[in-house]
């Protein structure tokens, strides 16, 4: 890819706000000046995200990453820069040369992931020209027809077909594709004389992308099901692709997710793209039936909203009730169940009613996940003598317990009251023991899990609202100052003359030394400092992040021309000091390296000396 001038950069950014490309990925709220959400980068329940929009920058008080826009997609897509550059560029209209574009639209394939990432892809465009392009393909492309898929849904899921003929391997040796990387993709089968073939034979393939769009694993689905072979295929666990993290159609669904305000959740990938196709264009599945906690931290970073849609067999209404369980104990997601009517699973009714009656029945189908489990109590029970009527009865009230609206709650009760000719007060008092029963159970768990030791810090935005900061080492005088003279000789041109006119003047740390020389250059080439920008300049990953927290830890706030000379004053006199334990330091390697014990003896005392020195100045 060709380099990208840095005035292509600057239009770039200037003309992006990074909320924007943020809110892509994570769902911000506004919270004083900045806006929070739960970090893409790791799982959390209490938002420690926060995106700063005067100054173009992210932050995790988490798990301390943060930079600029380009930053955040190269860390979360595992992109490189230009390739950033120009995702920003294409969000924000911004047109770019055709140049600068070359390759940008694939994995950087410097690395061991790019490519298998591009084994994938190669592997995906093969499959989908079997499918629809050739004899051999027929069958599967006819079974898609049959499916009542178009041409045009098949293209936008690159749908293919994986003959019996094992054609995939020959194809990569054309190409003399590296052994270790076939053997590492999950696409080939090895046996004991380390020979490959292809996985997947006679399989209708499904490609499975990760969050960024790219093809990491895929599903084959066998045209004609036997017993002696799984109706559906997975690529095995591999480092592209993990079956607990991957949520099918993520990629394609995020701005109808967006748009929609919520996201459905559904069984099967048939299930997912014959609701696109009917409209339905917000849908996901989990990699089978069985939700995890990983995928459900991806969904809440995106909405707040989640509507669980599955078959309406009994794999799939059980699968309903452990999805339930778990995202009410993993997450704060509204929920609602979609009960299709006669037990049909979402391909099904689409393809029996049509398109306008399943956008129809996605609306209309909505129950909440009380009213769904109270039914679901009901199976295999005929409720018709006194014990059975007890028995439902007493498993309800645990469900009803944890009901916080109080018209909801008021609506139930009077319907079991109702329906069961019992005095809806007799309901209200059992309910009432089971939640003073569940709540002594908490607090005794709560007392179990009492955490030794102190708690991790806290910090408090503008309007009081209180993160959970990363453990950092406490900072003594030195590096306080240091830290508050390198943020206002970077933001205020005042005090930056005036370090400048200061003979000699160097900081003590080298990684706050090294950040304002770096700062003299950027300040040749640029009038004034915009921390985004600033971040690109200073190129080492490390020195980004402490500029970053430089950012997003001290405030902008006036301060007097006595207080720089105080900042001053304690890096001046420490530093002297810190020079000569370095002078010390080099002697006494010099004096090992000659083996003159007597010159060690003395230059180890001084230095202990030095250092004791060194201690106390640095006391609060």
């Amino acid at each position: 890819m060709a380099k990208i001038p840095e005035e292509v950069i600057e239009t770039v950014r200037t003309a992006t706000n990074i909320a924007d490309v943020v809110g892509q990925y994570v769902q911000l709220k506004k919270s004083g000046k900045n806006l929070f959400g739960l970090c893409p980068f790791h799982e959390e329940k209490t938002p420690s995200f926060s995106v700063t929009e005067d100054k173009q920058i992210f932050h995790c008080f988490s798990c301390g990453r943060g930079g600029n826009v380009f930053k955040f997609l190269m860390e979360l897509e595992h992109i490189s820069f230009p390739e950033a550059v120009v995702k920003v560029a294409d969000f924000s209209h911004v047109d770019l040369d055709s140049e600068y574009r070359q390759d940008a639209s694939t994995p950087a394939t410097n690395s061991k992931t790019g490519q298998l990432i591009d084994l994938h892809e190669q592997a995906a465009k093969l499959y989908h020209h079997i499918l629809v392009n050739t004899e051999g393909g027929q069958a599967a492309l006819d079974y898609l027809h049959d499916r009542g898929l178009t041409d045009e849904t098949i293209e936008t899921y690159q749908l293919g077909f994986a003959p019996a003929q094992r054609l995939l391997k020959p194809f990569f040796d054309q190409r003399q594709a590296d052994y270790q990387l076939l053997r590492q993709s999950g696409l080939f089968i090895e046996n004991q004389q380390g020979d490959l073939r292809d996985r997947f034979i006679d399989r209708v393939m499904f490609p499975l992308r990760n969050a960024s769009g790219h093809v990491v694993a895929f599903s084959g689905r066998v045209l004609k099901p036997t017993e002696d072979q799984p109706k559906y295929l997975n690529s095995p666990e591999t480092t592209l692709f993990a079956k607990s993290r991957l949520l099918f159609n993520f990629d394609l669904a995020r701005p109808a997710i967006r748009e929609a305000g919520e996201v459905t959740l559904f069984e099967g990938y048939m299930d997912v793209i014959s609701a696109t196709q009917a409209g339905v264009r917000n849908g996901i599945a989990s990699m089978g039936t069985s939700l995890t906690t990983e995928q459900i931290y991806a969904i809440e970073r995106t909405t707040d909203t989640l509507n669980v849609c599955y078959d309406g067999d009994t794999p799939g209404q059980r699968a309903i009730e452990r999805a339930i369980g778990l995202l009410r104990e993993h997450s704060h997601l509204n929920l609602s169940v979609i009960q299709l009517p006669e037990g049909q699973d979402p391909d099904e009714y689409r393809r029996a009613h049509g398109d306008e009656a399943f956008r129809q029945v996605m609306e209309s189908a909505k129950e909440t996940p009380i009213r769904f489990q109270l039914r679901y109590l009901r199976r295999d029970r005929s409720l018709e003598t006194d014990s059975e009527q007890l028995a439902y009865l007493n498993d309800a009230m645990p469900l009803l317990a944890q009901v916080k609206e109080p018209v909801a709650l008021d609506m139930y009760l009077g319907q079991l009251a109702t329906e069961f000719q019992l005095d809806k007060a007799a309901l209200v008092a059992q309910l009432k023991q089971v939640r003073q029963s569940s709540a002594a159970v908490k607090e005794r768990e709560r007392h179990q899990r009492q955490p030794v030791g102190p708690p991790p810090p806290e910090v408090p935005d503008e309007s009081g609202t209180v993160l959970v900061q990363q453990q950092r080492r406490p900072l003594n005088k030195l590096e306080r100052a240091e830290r508050q003279l390198l943020y206002q000789l970077l933001h205020d041109r005042n005090v930056w003359a005036k370090i400048e006119s200061v003979p000699n003047f160097s900081f003590v740390h080298d990684d706050y030394q090294m950040i304002y020389t770096l700062a003299q250059g950027y300040f040749q080439t640029h009038q004034v400092y915009q921390s985004a920008q600033f971040t690109d300049f200073i190129q080492d990953e490390r020195l980004q992040q402490l500029v970053i927290e430089l950012e997003t830890t001290i405030s902008l706030a006036a301060v007097t021309p006595r207080e720089i000379e105080d900042y001053l004053s304690v890096i001046m006199d420490q530093a002297p000091l810190e020079a000569k334990l370095r002078d010390k330091k080099r002697a006494l390697a010099e004096a090992s390296r000659l083996g003159d014990a007597d010159q060690q003896r003395q230059l180890v005392i001084e230095i202990v000396q030095l250092e004791q020195q060194r201690q106390a100045n640095k006391q609060v």
